[in-house]
């Protein structure tokens, strides 16, 4: 407990530094931008910042993904209000409430409420962090090889349930094919070249930051650009901080908010949406006023804001410590990490133990910069909405080319790039998600790599797959996933579950 109190006082005191205290400037004012602007979703911000922080320090880098994560997160309330537009989709919950308290002439308030709630949802999902994930870290380090696979497979798998597509299915196609394309080029236990097709430049593989790029950045201009909105803006007169008893009054739905955001954020691939969602029909249920909800009730739009904001922290519980992500934006925060040298998973608390403390450092930054940017900037940063949509894109369009020519300065990858927009923007037409495309592409070494280890260690047998007490949970847990993803076996266990839920009260009778 002493020995974490320290680790967590050096992770804070890491950052405060100049350059640490210049990034959380700069990357929260990015990501509120980013949130603020509809159609522009807090996943592509990271992904398309991943190319510019490929220079920087791991930790800095980090720093500076995670404050545009949450910064996104966050002003996406923004639009919610001014516009009854999510700015990105884990605000929509924001819109039912918020919107109708800006008609009322009080957008000012309700953006204070959001931002404050916003806030102490954080907390939340920070606090549960630093308690949760050190046991469960060290839980992990009974994995081996077999558990790994299975891990690993569980990862692309429960991406499916992350999309908001309208099947699950499309979720797993697309994991399959974020796996199919990890297997290019050289293998890791043999040094041979698999689908490399004669193609030199394949030999290496497909990185993975021209991937995201393409199939974040690059697809997103191009669904921009298919779908030309205009919107105008609120005007905001009225005050913007809110007074303590507006907040406190509310304590037991910040707190029942933020635990349900918490525990969202723990299942892997739930993402922020439910986490909002879940919060707000809690809060409805055991409100005193449940009339209010949908008309501008404030205590809705608290409820809405802190559970999606408690989710962002309380997702880097299983993205540290098992490497599975519990977001969407998470996904291509394993990916960032890969990238800069930090492998997220059980070795994590023995390779680099210090790093789960400066996450928790950089949560908190990110968290302090959204509060005191969201209060005193919120009249100021609406004008960025009125940004034509063209104008931005093309900037956006600029960055995607540099960013993927930067890494390896190699044309081939702004041809990657390339392909993976028109792929990501034909699959997204389609209604397929991104997220588990490159979460199968960052996995699919591991999953590989494991199998084929595991199968070498048995000369061939695949028994200890299913027959080791963690294996066997876990490809139980894989099996009872893809079966419930499935709507007639849904249907059929959640009926089971209500007549037994049914029977028992009649019997209470």
């Amino acid at each position: 407990m002493f020995d974490g109190l320290i680790l967590l006082g050096q992770g804070v005191a890491y950052f405060l530094t100049p350059e640490g205290l210049f990034n959380v400037f700069w990357a929260t004012l990015l990501g509120l931008a980013i949130g603020l602007l509809p159609g522009l979703t807090a996943t592509m911000g990271v992904a398309l910042l991943v190319t510019l922080t490929y220079k920087m320090a791991a930790e800095q880098a980090i720093l500076t993904l995670m404050c545009v994560y949450l910064g996104a997160i966050f002003g996406g309330s923004r639009t919610a209000i001014l516009l009854n537009i999510p700015g990105t989709p884990a605000n929509a919950a924001a819109t039912m409430d918020g919107h109708p308290l800006a008609l009322q002439g009080k957008a000012g308030l309700a953006m204070g409420l959001a931002t404050t709630s916003s806030t102490l949802g954080t907390m939340v999902g920070i606090f549960f962090l630093a308690i949760i994930a050190p046991f469960l870290s060290e839980a992990a380090l009974k994995f081996g090889s077999y558990e790994f696979f299975w891990l690993a497979l569980f990862g692309v798998i429960i991406s499916g349930q992350m999309s908001g597509s309208d099947t699950p299915l499309k979720g797993y196609i697309a994991g399959v094919i974020g796996l199919l394309v990890a297997m290019v080029g050289m293998e890791s236990l043999h040094a041979y070249q698999r689908f490399t097709f004669g193609v030199r430049e394949l030999g290496a593989g497909i990185d993975i930051i021209p991937a995201m790029v393409g199939a974040f950045g690059l697809a997103e201009i191009m669904t921009q650009i298919k779908s030309r909105t205009n919107v105008r803006i609120a005007s905001v007169n009225d005050r913007v901080v809110p007074r303590l008893k507006e907040i406190f009054q509310y304590w037991k739905t910040i707190i029942r908010s933020g635990i349900i955001g918490t525990i969202v954020g723990i299942i892997p691939g739930v993402g922020e949406d439910v986490g909002a969602w879940t919060s707000y029909a809690a809060a409805k249920k055991l409100s005193k006023h449940p009339e209010e909800f949908g008309k501008g009730s404030q205590e809705g739009l608290i409820a809405a804001e802190t559970g999606d904001n408690a989710v962002v922290s309380a997702a880097m519980i299983p993205t540290l410590t098992l490497a599975l992500p519990g977001s969407a934006a998470a996904a291509v925060l394993i990916a960032a990490m890969y990238i800069h040298g930090i492998r997220p998973g059980p070795m994590l608390m023995i390779e680099n133990a210090a790093f789960l403390y400066q996450v928790i450092g950089m949560l908190l930054l990110a968290t302090l910069a959204n509060l005191i940017f969201g209060l005193s900037l919120t009249k100021l940063f609406i004008r960025i909405v009125s940004v034509p949509k063209e104008r931005l894109m093309a900037v956006i369009a600029v960055f995607c080319v540099v960013g993927s020519f930067a890494v390896s300065q190699r044309m081939f990858d702004v041809y990657l790039m390339l392909g993976f927009g028109v792929v990501g923007f034909l699959l997204r037409e389609m209604k397929y998600p991104m997220a588990p495309l490159v979460l199968g592409l960052v996995l699919g070494p591991l999953l590989d790599l494991n199998l084929r280890r595991g199968l070498g260690l048995t000369n061939g047998d695949w028994t200890p797959f299913v027959t080791r007490p963690i294996s066997a949970i876990l490809c139980a847990v894989v099996v009872i996933t893809i079966l419930m993803s499935i709507p007639a076996v849904g249907r059929t266990v959640r009926g089971l579950f209500s007549s037994l839920a049914g029977r028992k009260s009649g019997t209470a009778a």
